[in-house]
């Protein structure tokens, strides 16, 4: 495996510093020590450093040669609400707080990658190390979006990696267009009348009402879309009633919607009102629907993923580069970032999802192994897209 000699050269030291990340997890919008330590280390690297876009977000500048194109490449900061239930010796000393996510390393390969540029300096151009916070459930990527990412720090294209537990370890997963899916959120209160759980006849039960509305909102992706458009239409709560003799006034759903097109986007929302809108006319209650488009889908540019395909395999050998991957229907941030910029988001394999060593598990951990890989396919993409003309 043709890795920089550099970078393996470094391993210990990503090692140390991704677990060091991983023992001091902070989440959404809180991640000041995480930022500090970046902006740190840039700056030890004599890269030039940019703090506070989206509160806590880190950009570092690093310039070579006379050319006037730039490369973006994009890592996330936060950890998860998780309690960790691992036992080594760098588990997360925050309880509540755990990288079960693998963003622990996304910021460690980056700053390998750019300690490497930062040395070597073998491009003709500027190279924007894109730091983000909030990338669970927050959207941070659209915060710094919004206050002039692209703006402050222009750039060509913009690229996204994260950890892939199941792929092996040295394999890249990439495709253009639809990579991941967009994420909406939904919460639908059924009012019905209050009675004695003896005397149902007295009232409007939502509780009824509601467990009829689980399995009718199941219709949407079944019977309204078309079949070969992938949706995913999830009630991940049902919250009703406190007594064992009560029939509740209201019951309160809540869930998430998946799928890779706008307009899949808005036949699912609009069938959720119209199907609750039927539940009511059965049951007599009345539903209220809050719907929020929370991450639109990652949806990746040709051109910029022909770009990264060939730096994977520069990295790890064509061989090792998937590109018939199927999407996925979990969502990602880093999709903003690519409605405004083009740019490509990519999977680097991190091995075995044994023993449960999967995302957003107590007992994930990043494999170390991989932060070469990762770093190699920064450092290579930039020595690639920025060599000199």
């Amino acid at each position: 495996m043709p890795l920089i000699d550099r970078l393996k050269a470094l391993h210990a030291d990503m090692t140390a510093w991704r677990r060091d990340i991983h023992a001091h997890p902070e989440t959404a919008f809180e991640e000041t020590r995480t930022a500090q330590l970046v902006a740190e280390r840039l700056a030890s690297f004599g890269v030039d450093v940019h703090r506070g876009l989206a509160k806590t977000g880190v950009v570092g500048t690093l310039r070579a040669g006379t050319g006037e194109r730039a490369i973006g490449l994009r890592a996330d900061l936060d950890a998860l609400h998780i309690h960790e239930q691992n036992e080594f010796a760098h588990r997360s000393r925050h309880p509540g707080r755990m990288h079960a996510c693998g963003h622990d390393g996304h910021t460690t390969m980056l700053l390998g990658a750019a300690r490497y540029l930062a040395e070597t300096r073998r491009f003709d151009g500027t190279v924007y190390f894109i730091f983000q916070p909030a990338e669970e459930n927050e959207g941070g990527g659209r915060a710094m979006v919004e206050e002039g990412l692209f703006d402050r720090f222009p750039m060509a294209g913009v690229y996204g990696l994260h950890n892939w537990p199941g792929l092996p370890a040295g394999t890249f997963g990439v495709l253009p267009g639809p990579m991941m899916a967009s994420s909406d959120v939904f919460e639908i209160a059924v009012t019905g009348r209050g009675a004695h759980g003896a005397m149902p006849h007295t009232g409007v039960d939502p509780v009824v009402a509601a467990s009829a509305l689980v399995q009718a909102l199941q219709t949407i992706p079944s019977r309204t879309l078309d079949p070969i458009e992938p949706a995913v239409v999830t009630v991940t709560q049902f919250h009703a009633g406190d007594a064992w003799n009560v029939i509740p006034e209201q019951a309160i759903l809540r869930g998430t919607t998946r799928a890779f097109r706008p307009t899949v986007q808005d036949q699912i929302e609009a069938g959720i009102r119209r199907v609750c809108a039927g539940i009511d006319a059965t049951h007599g209650t009345h539903s209220s629907v809050r719907y929020e488009r929370r991450y639109p889908p990652t949806i990746n540019h040709p051109r910029e993923t022909g770009i990264a395909v060939a730096a994977m395999a520069a990295v790890v050998g064509a061989q090792n580069v998937r590109t018939d991957l199927p999407p996925t229907m979990g969502a990602e941030d880093f999709a903003f970032m690519l409605q405004a910029k083009a740019g490509c988001y990519a999977f680097l394999g991190s091995g075995g999802s044994e023993a449960g060593c999967i995302l957003h598990n107590p007992r994930y951990d990043f494999n170390d192994d991989i932060l070469p890989i990762g770093a190699s396919y920064w450092a290579t993409l930039v020595e690639q897209v920025l060599a000199p003309i």
